[in-house]
């Protein structure tokens, strides 16, 4: 905020542009901190009664009067104007005073507003600085809170300035109570609104961070993955059904290679590689993090790759897997799921969940080559996923067991 020091007040006539009734309309010019601007006042001079040297109309006529009174009027108004500015802590400017005056105040930022800028200006550098999930997730939350507006406040859109801890509480309450949510996806939306509210405290229209005492805790999950035993039954199953069988055999080539189902129905002949050790390997940038992900392909992984390779969608797509919308694969894969007996929910992301836990982890693969298969940024974003299950325990615990059995 550049410090207010000084300001100037000047009233001028311009008598080369008279009115047809030969009087000049009176300026003023306001000048603050060496930056000025300039407009006309409702008030005109008869230009022989101006003094231009002192800015005021000279002699002691009655019309010389009235003038000088509108002028020390306006003086008047300028002078509270700044004196109310100065105690709210207003940054004062030259532009600012002669809104003030006219009494054009200035558009208040709203909080849709601004969400809006954000995601038109996320989605200008999707691919470069967001995700197009991310993308898609700012915006799913601008819904929220516009249907939250329009429903608590009976309005289209709130000043920034009203977001307080109550209007965030609310919030909270709505997203879980009216569109659904559960308690990780609504801290995750409310997460992506303080990032909003964070833009407005950094620009100036918002005074005071509204989340500055409201914790967004998430709650622990247990994440599903398949047993070996879940996984192994899955692998024998034969479908009669082309949709069930071609959604299953996408869904275990996840479980082989850990990919996720943005990245899975995308992968190409150009993503298949040799590796160092001449074996073929999987790279990909994955979608919603841009990270680069390598994973050597397991034998089973490529028998799929194999089966798929004369598919009408695999030929006219140019991709590795005729793999359905994740909506449509989940829908399949919960009808898979009742067929197999397994009791389990089966999703494409239970596929990543398998992969990290019982195909890698369970068989010491280490954690860090795990990490880097998943294309994650760092370990603890690995161990979400990462839980060892009780065999793998056993058979560690078996060391220890042969080493005091004397």
């Amino acid at each position: 905020m550049e410090r207010w020091t000084s300001y100037r007040i000047l009233f001028f006539i311009k008598k080369k542009k008279l009115l047809k009734n030969g009087n000049a309309s009176l300026f003023v010019k306001i000048t603050v901190n060496k930056k000025h601007t300039e407009f006309v006042l409702k008030c005109t001079v008869n230009p022989m009664l101006w003094d231009a040297e002192s800015g005021i109309a000279k002699g002691n006529s009655k019309e010389s009067k009235i003038i000088n009174d509108y002028i020390h009027s306006v003086k008047f108004r300028f002078q509270s104007i700044i004196n109310h500015l100065m105690t709210d802590g207003v940054e004062i400017t030259a532009e600012l005073l002669k809104k003030k005056f006219l009494g054009i105040e200035p558009k208040k930022a709203t909080i849709l507003d601004i969400f809006m800028d954000h995601n038109k200006r996320a989605r200008s550098l999707e691919g470069i600085d967001f995700a197009s999930e991310t993308c898609l997730r700012y915006e799913t939350c601008y819904r929220h809170i516009q249907k939250y507006i329009r429903k608590d406040y009976e309005v289209e859109d709130l000043s920034i300035d009203k977001v307080d801890h109550d209007f965030i509480s609310g919030l909270e309450f709505f997203i879980k109570s009216v569109i659904g949510c559960s308690h990780n996806t609504t801290m995750k939306y409310l997460k992506n609104f303080k990032k909003i509210t964070r833009i407005a405290l950094n620009t100036g229209k918002l005074k005071i961070d509204p989340f500055a005492n409201y914790p967004l805790p998430l709650k622990k999950v247990n994440r599903d993955f398949l047993t070996e035993t879940e996984l192994e039954k899955l692998i024998k199953k034969k479908f009669s059904i082309n949709r069930l069988e071609t959604v299953k055999d996408c869904f275990l080539f996840a479980c082989f290679t850990g990919l996720a189902h943005s990245d899975l129905s995308r992968l190409k002949k150009e993503n298949l590689i040799i590796g160092l050790d001449k074996k073929p390997w999987i790279s990909v940038k994955r979608k919603k993090t841009n990270i680069q992900s390598n994973i050597p392909l397991l034998p089973s992984a490529q028998k799929i790759i194999d089966k798929y390779k004369d598919h009408p969608i695999v030929q006219e797509k140019g991709v590795l897997l005729p793999v359905n919308s994740n909506q449509k694969m989940n829908a399949y894969l919960k009808e898979i799921g009742d067929l197999c007996g397994i009791s389990k929910t089966l999703t494409s992301h239970v596929a990543r969940h398998t992969f990290a836990t019982t195909v890698t982890l369970n068989n010491d693969v280490p954690i860090e080559s795990v990490s880097k298969m998943l294309g994650h940024s760092s370990l603890e974003m690995t161990k979400i996923y990462a839980r060892l299950l009780d065999k793998k325990v056993s058979r560690d615990m078996d060391h220890i067991a042969n080493k005091y059995s004397s």
